[in-house]
């Protein structure tokens, strides 16, 4: 049990010095802290606005920490700051030799990162007309001390003209009306530098309440202004930058919907009875919507009852993989109603890719049923063979010779034919139905779900099949599939 002499004395408390030293090293540790997560930020692609935001925010909070830790530092010296008097002559006199070296050190730029040199005071006296500057004020002001401090009448001169009528004002309102000063403007100093000042002060009155005169401490906030202002400049870059990109993707995903088949899941075609195509579609889109990717699908009913079916996808995101899917699938429409084969449409795509604006490439099926025989012709370039299921099995299609699109010029496409038997399911999709993370990958995961076809009574139910299995897969890209069902 505690004595009752010690019961309800309070717990010793640390010195001051003891609590500004604390204070100093929370601040070193913060500023490791700061700095370490600064490193990490590497520029490695300049034209990242994300990073360089980041980077610029560090580079801030790092200023901020250094000031912090420099102002701690000075309080727990507690040392006065010499100050310089303009009718101060009491000054043991120097050599030329010594003057000349000391004012050149001392009115030297401070070091990077220091708060030495970059805090002064000043204190103009109203009834005398003496002035005097601490010795880091002439070192923000690049003034000799020989020279004098300036007085309030002389010190607009080395303000920017148009900073100038702002320190009048701050003035006449402290002299004249007792405010305080608190304000910022920018000096020219002799050397050519423009330093940014923040300058706050107050009036010191007589017994009697009148101003007898003005005191002020003035800080170069130069630099910590530059880091602001690079934060800004990276955040308005940041947020354009994040403009455009939901722009672009508005009209990419405008685009791309204008441009893909105006129906969705199931198309009903004129032509009916055993032989005639039962048809869905889909598109699934990547984990990121934001990545609006060139993938399309099509079903086209020609005059003559035949059936073209396509996928394809382009590399590339954004609008400028929609606008050269548009273009391509705009061509191969043109085509197949032109009625040429599959093969040299495949010929001709790959020509219009290598000539376009924007060079891209691409991969595509492009297959033609016909219901009055039976027959399927198709070609690809470079992309993943129809999937037959039969009977309760599935296959990967013998795929004919065909490179990617815009892969090579003047390249012939191989044509291959297989008949269809009625009741057969087709299955045509992108590759980006093949980046499966958990379940396999491919045409295996595809393969697998034959019996479930087998069950299903039209293309509509097989599509729901694939969605289910795939649409809540993440994906880095999107992809398109569409399913035939050859009537019974």
């Amino acid at each position: 049990m505690p004595s009752p002499l010690f019961a309800d004395r309070p717990a010793p408390q640390p010195s001051e010095r003891e609590a500004v030293d604390s204070l100093i090293n929370q601040a070193h540790r913060l500023r490791g802290d700061v700095d370490a997560v600064r490193r990490d930020t590497v520029l490695i692609d300049e034209e990242d606005a994300q990073l360089r935001w980041r980077r610029a925010l560090c580079d801030l909070a790092v200023h901020h920490l250094d000031d912090l830790g420099a102002h701690l530092g000075q309080l727990r010296e507690g040392l006065a700051p010499r100050t310089i008097h303009a009718e101060d002559t009491s000054a043991p006199e120097a050599t030329p030799d010594a003057a000349e070296a000391g004012a050149q050190q001392r009115h030297d730029e401070p070091q990077p990162g220091s708060l030495i040199g970059r805090v002064g005071s000043a204190e103009w006296n109203l009834l005398t007309d003496g002035v005097s500057w601490s010795e880091e004020l002439f070192q923000i002001f690049g003034r000799s001390p020989e020279a004098g401090p300036l007085s309030l009448d002389e010190l607009p001169s080395m303000l920017l003209p148009e900073d100038q009528p702002l320190l009048t004002a701050l003035v006449t309102d402290c002299l004249v009306d007792g405010k305080p000063i608190d304000g910022e403007f920018r000096i020219l100093r002799t050397d050519g530098r423009m330093r940014t000042l923040h300058m706050m002060g107050e009036p010191v009155l007589d017994p009697d309440g009148c101003t007898a005169s003005m005191w002020a401490v003035l800080r170069d906030v130069s630099e910590l202004r530059r880091s602001q202002q690079a934060v800004h400049r990276s955040h308005d870059s940041l947020r354009h930058r994040e403009h455009r990109a939901r722009s672009e993707h508005r009209l990419a995903v405008e685009l791309q919907e204008a441009v893909l088949p105006p129906w969705r899941g199931s198309l009903r075609l004129s032509s009916q009875g055993q032989g005639a195509l039962d048809i869905a579609a889909h598109y699934l889109p990547s984990e990121s919507s934001s990545h609006i990717g060139g993938d399309w699908y099509d079903a086209l009913e020609m005059p003559d009852g035949r059936t073209v079916l396509t996928v394809g996808d382009l590399t590339g995101h954004g609008i400028q993989a929609t606008s050269a899917m548009a273009m391509l699938l705009g061509a191969l429409r043109g085509m197949a109603v032109a009625g040429i084969e599959p093969g040299v449409l495949m010929g001709h795509l790959n020509q219009l890719l290598e000539t376009s604006v924007q060079p891209a490439l691409g991969s595509a099926v492009c297959c033609r049923v016909d219901p009055a025989t039976g027959t399927l012709a198709w070609a690809q370039a470079g992309h993943p063979a129809p999937l037959l299921f039969r009977d309760g099995e599935g296959r990967p299609l013998p795929a004919p010779d065909g490179v990617l699109l815009g892969a090579a010029s003047g390249v012939a496409y191989e044509q291959d034919e297989v008949h269809l038997l009625p009741g057969d399911v087709l299955v045509l999709h992108t590759d980006g139905l093949n980046r499966h993370s958990d379940r396999g990958a491919g045409p295996d995961a595809l393969l697998a779900l034959a019996p479930r076809f087998a069950q299903a009574r039209s293309a509509q139910e097989c599509l729901r099949t694939v969605v289910a299995e795939f649409g809540d897969t993440e994906r880095p890209d999107d992809a398109c599939v569409l399913i035939a069902r050859i009537g019974a």
